[in-house]
């Protein structure tokens, strides 16, 4: 079979390229070669370029096609037309990246499944990739193109800390000073470990079934955010001291923080993955965050140019925690 990935040595791709060659896929990655961190695999054929350059594209797969083609970087309707126009005719299936915060925010009801309403009136980023679905369903219902539309949640690996300020706040924690935490860090959340979304990605590449569906993969692991935090802390070594903060104070200081809270990570997600188990029988995360968050923390200390503290955002923890003490009514 043969796949190509646009991107492939991001978070979620580098997983899914890595998994797509050890089972036999013949791939070809097509990327600026930007990334640093992630190895591409070794079998694989990298083709280095723009994918927004349509000419250079043309000419770079010229007289070429494919099972499958994934675009691992299409976030603007722009983008998905310009992938329709250069891949009709020449895949026999186009999988979409799109995200599971476009999912009705809040939601109005739980388990979350892939009849859920799409509709996020607080985030750009995922009413543009409700607008890039909406494109793909028209060209499937009126052109019969081939797509596959994938959401994952919040999808990590070693690399990424999933706390408000990255390796700031562990830097702080380990200092003895206090981290933000939105909310009263009740909410329930899922991290996936971007192995095992690979594991339920890579079946769907030019399966005839996956043609006009949806699915999103997520792990079914829920945790608090106070959880999220400790088991963090704990992989670093210490107890972290957590300031609850609302949201809506957060996003007040740091709008480009509030974005993703009032959007996505406030609001409690459980999700639904029978559809995924039944279309790739066998699958189920595997990877508990507990795990998750003691590779990640080996690979920050492995190496002390990737412990970059962020002076900004530094700041920005002390000036919301001062203000937020400041704004609470004193007790009796």
């Amino acid at each position: 079979m043969k796949v190509l990935f646009i991107g492939g040595t991001g978070v979620i791709s580098s997983a899914c390229a890595a998994l797509a060659v050890e089972s036999g896929i013949e791939l070809t990655l097509f990327n600026r070669g930007q990334s640093n961190q992630r190895l591409v695999p070794a079998g694989s054929e990298v083709i280095s370029g723009d994918i927004r350059d349509p000419g250079a594209v043309r000419a770079a797969l010229a007289g070429r096609a494919f099972d499958a083609v994934v675009d691992f970087i299409a976030f603007t309707p722009q983008q998905v037309q310009s992938d329709l126009d250069l891949f009709r005719g020449r895949t026999g299936q186009y999988i979409f990246i799109s995200t599971a915060s476009a999912y009705q925010k809040p939601p109005l009801s739980l388990p979350i499944t892939e009849s859920t309403p799409l509709n996020n009136p607080f985030w750009d980023y995922s009413r543009a990739k409700i607008a890039c679905e909406d494109l793909l369903v028209r060209a499937y219902r009126e052109t019969a193109f081939p797509i596959t539309i994938v959401r994952p949640s919040h999808t990590y690996d070693r690399t990424k800390l999933p706390l408000l300020g990255a390796y700031t706040a562990i830097a702080r924690v380990r200092a003895g000073k206090p981290v933000v935490l939105h909310g009263d860090g009740t909410s329930l959340w899922v991290l996936t470990h971007h192995r095992d979304f690979a594991r339920a990605f890579v079946p769907l590449l030019g399966n005839p079934h996956a043609i006009g569906e949806s699915y999103h993969i997520t792990t079914d692991e829920v945790l608090t955010w106070n959880q999220i935090y400790t088991i963090l802390g704990h992989a670093a070594g210490v107890e972290p001291r957590l300031v609850h903060v609302p949201s809506e104070c957060i996003a007040a200081h740091r709008p480009d923080w509030g974005d993703g809270l009032l959007g996505d990570k406030a609001h409690s997600v459980i999700f639904d993955n029978t559809k995924i188990k039944r279309a790739v029988p066998g699958w189920a995360a595997t990877i508990p965050f507990a795990e998750g968050a003691r590779e990640i923390m080996a690979w920050y200390d492995a190496d002390a140019t990737r412990q970059v503290i962020d002076p900004v955002a530094d700041a920005s923890f002390d000036r919301i925690i001062a203000a937020y003490e400041a704004a609470r009514p004193v007790s009796a």
